[in-house]
């Protein structure tokens, strides 16, 4: 009995170290979906209509690539983000930069 108590204490103290012993967690993946923005992304820069829509766009488009945003949202977005590019093409930069802020706010990017 004093011979199983002994090996039952000897386990139960190596148990934190077994524990310790775990090896690195595997690597993700190919084509996993990094949830961290690439340090080679650079907000467009610009000014009035042209800036803000490509300042959205760019956003979307890195939300998109890490998984942030369903494909579905981003193809919605998108098309408001074309439909206000085409508006600043057209010279009506108030109405554009008014497009932009209300998709942006829709979609919960204010």
């Amino acid at each position: 009995m004093l011979l199983k108590a002994r090996t039952v204490l000897a386990a139960l103290a190596l148990l934190p170290l077994v524990a310790c012993q775990q090896t690195a967690s595997p690597p993700p993946p190919q084509g996993a979906v990094s949830t961290i923005t690439p340090s080679t992304f650079r907000m467009p820069e610009g000014s009035g209509c042209r800036g803000e829509v490509e300042r959205t766009r760019a956003v979307m488009d890195n939300d998109l690539q890490m998984g942030h945003v369903a494909a579905s949202v981003h193809g919605r977005v998108a098309r408001e983000i074309d439909q206000a590019a085409a508006l600043c093409s057209s010279g009506e930069e108030a109405r554009s930069v008014a497009m932009i802020n209300a998709t942006k706010s829709r979609y919960g990017y204010r």
